[in-house]
């Protein structure tokens, strides 16, 4: 039997996508998984979907660099209390959803794995089918954020993590004169 939960550890290794291994006593959005200032908590005993790491992964991964340490908890909640743009973490969640099979198809990973009969409301079928075809959404803010291969495309990928910066400051930090 594969094992998925260790193959998507190994590649966030690999792409220094900060994650650690241990407890989580806290109530949380997905089963063994939570956000503390940019790092990736994850419990794998009470993890129930392999992955479910990949989109949380995910989020890590797209979030504009200055806002990524302030990723915590109800991201959306925390992310409006340190001034983000509703619009910015919409396009970013669906960058992390992108990003999470882009992850999935270099891992050669099911997207069943992703999309899982849990996730998204009972739309898993109908986003396995649409990211399948090519008509899935969030990549070309991928695309934008200069991530995917230039000459192939989405899903394939040059740069795992966003490095290109489209806000240079925190609403709440002063400028330079």
């Amino acid at each position: 039997m594969i094992d998925h939960t260790r193959t998507i550890l190994n590649f966030l290794t690999e792409i220094e996508l900060a994650f650690e291994l241990q407890p989580i006593t806290e109530k949380t959005f997905l089963p063994g998984l939570i956000l503390k200032h940019g790092v990736l908590l994850i419990d794998k005993d009470k993890l129930l979907f392999p992955g479910d790491i990949l989109h949380e992964a995910g989020h890590v991964a797209v979030c504009e660099p200055i806002f990524r340490e302030c990723l915590k908890g109800n991201i959306f909640k925390n992310g409006l209390l340190v001034g983000r743009e509703k619009q910015a973490m919409y396009g970013e969640e669906m960058a992390a959803t992108a990003w999470a099979v882009a992850a999935a198809k270099h891992l050669s990973i099911s997207l069943d794995i992703i999309f899982h009969s849990d996730s998204y409301r009972g739309a898993n079928n109908t986003l396995i089918n649409d990211f399948e075809s090519g008509n899935g959404f969030g990549f070309p803010l991928l695309q934008a954020w200069q991530m995917t291969c230039p000459e192939a495309g989405y899903p394939n990928m040059v740069k795992w993590i966003r490095d290109l910066r489209w806000v240079e400051s925190r609403p709440n930090e002063t400028q330079p004169d």
